[in-house]
């Protein structure tokens, strides 16, 4: 079954698999900043009028800070990432221009003009390649790009800016109306699902925060960075699951509740809900339970909590939002535990049947693995990647469990996680949620690396099976 599933899937990309590509694409503008989103976020809640240690002359930061750097510098992460050096280079002068023809923050028009004018720079470049003589490359190398700079930073600040600001303006109209009409807790019929198909970085980094930001800038808070970051729901319904699920998923959950709540990791509760889908009703309610107290008592945080932990939260929580925080995080937990306690009390199915489905490291890819014992039964395995969307979470946890692992079974193996777009060349083996194996064969299968598929990052049987066949491979080439 899931060896169908991992030989079909790069046929079939779909759909989400070019969301999932977008999306990544979006939230990797913003992750690898989130640090300096997050001293920002702290100098806000410390030092502004209405922080917790009111100063004027260190809140004086916070301004220059949101306007100019944190745009600057997903400008140049997405110029980087469409173009490396040259392209971050221009993304940055890029994302100058519009910040200086607008009057709105400029994180959502970053993310549009700097790896814009990184893709103009990169066809410029190959259409000089080759066509100067040898001496001149450095000259040509340097005018090429100031002049496609300038045309650029024109463009923007004289027209790419003001549209985007009156894009911006009617987004964040849209949203403080549904503010104002108290609608914005109904988001979670999308957020919800859209959290376990792994685009919970999209709709965090991608969308959430760039209008969290203006509303940061208005009010000195936000509870757009609370839609998706907010652990508690999740926190509930895994919960839910450790007191009254079955098989072999019980038996995991309360780690994943921990894992998640302290540690941030979203990602370990993603499998829990596709193994039993009906779940996601209690995270929903959850999301919506938590949206609607952050309403009615004033929640919000400065900036988004990443990873978005408990503790977190509380970092980035302004003064006066602590009560309202607190509360909608508890209240969202609470709501998730009965609706998930309430779906699982009527779940009739056998425990045996349950661990038959949650147990994927036995039955599925046992199944999964034939093909990896056939093939390549001889071929070395010098390098393991463990990939998730983000290359930050799940996949840390899946690939520490399985490099200790093959250490105990005294197998020499370098193990590494990373991102799906950020597979190094090499890679011998490929480990990646099944939910995300088409994105990673649309973008690495070359015809020698071997992919395998599992459903739970934090299941140690999976990787039981993993070590088994690579020391059996292995036998099977020295015999060779």
């Amino acid at each position: 079954m899931a060896s169908q599933h991992a030989n079909g899937s790069a046929k079939e990309p779909g759909f989400l698999v070019r969301v999932q590509r977008f999306g990544n694409f979006l939230s990797g503008m913003v992750m690898p900043n989130l640090g300096v989103f997050v001293a920002w976020g702290l100098l806000t809640a410390l030092f502004i009028p209405t922080g917790w240690l009111p100063n004027p002359k260190l809140g004086a930061l916070v301004g220059p800070i949101l306007t100019y750097l944190l745009p600057m510098l997903v400008g140049f992460t997405g110029g980087y990432i469409v173009h490396g050096q040259r392209g971050g280079a221009l993304g940055a002068l890029a994302t100058m221009g519009i910040i200086v023809g607008s009057d709105v923050t400029m994180l959502s028009g970053a993310m549009v003009v700097g790896p814009f004018s990184a893709w103009v720079m990169k066809k410029v470049d190959n259409f000089l390649e080759g066509k100067f003589r040898a001496g001149f490359e450095m000259l040509i190398s340097n005018f090429s790009m100031g002049i496609v700079g300038l045309l650029i930073t024109l463009l923007g600040y004289l027209i790419i800016g003001p549209i985007i600001s009156i894009l911006i303006h009617i987004l964040s109209a849209g949203v403080n109306w549904t503010i104002a009409h108290k609608v914005l807790p109904l988001i979670s019929v999308f957020v919800a699902p859209a959290q376990v198909l792994f685009l919970n970085n999209a709709i965090n980094h991608g969308i959430m925060a760039p209008l969290g930001l203006e509303q940061v800038a208005a009010t000195g808070k936000s509870i757009l960075f609370l839609v998706d970051s907010n652990c508690g729901p999740s926190v509930g319904t895994l919960l839910a699951i450790s007191l009254f699920g079955k098989g072999m998923a019980k038996k995991t959950a309360p780690t994943a509740a921990l894992i998640a709540g302290v540690g941030g990791i979203g990602e370990v509760y993603f499998p829990f809900i596709l193994m039993k889908p009906v779940l996601v009703f209690a995270t929903m309610a959850g999301i919506t339970t938590s949206l609607s107290c952050f309403l009615a008592l004033g929640g919000g945080t400065v900036a988004t909590p990443s990873p978005g932990s408990f503790f977190a939260l509380l970092m980035l929580t302004p003064k006066g939002a602590m009560l309202g925080n607190l509360v909608g995080f508890f209240a969202g937990m609470l709501v998730s535990f009965i609706v998930g306690m309430i779906i699982l009390k009527l779940d009739k199915s056998e425990v045996a049947s349950e661990q038959g489905e949650t147990t994927s490291g036995n039955t599925a890819d046992t199944t999964l693995s034939q093909p990896f014992v056939a093939t390549y039964a001889g071929q070395t395995f010098n390098r393991i990647i463990v990939a998730c969307d983000a290359g930050m979470g799940s996949s840390a946890m899946g690939a520490s469990i399985l490099r200790n692992k093959l250490r105990k079974a005294m197998i020499d193996v370098d193990v590494k996680n990373t991102k799906i777009e950020d597979i190094p060349g090499g890679t011998d083996l490929i480990v990646t949620h099944k939910k995300l194996l088409a994105r990673a064969k649309e973008l690495h299968d070359d015809g020698r690396v071997q992919f395998i598929a599992i459903e739970n990052f934090m299941e140690g049987s999976t990787y039981d099976e993993i070590v088994d066949r690579v020391r059996q491979s292995r036998k099977a080439g020295a015999l060779s």
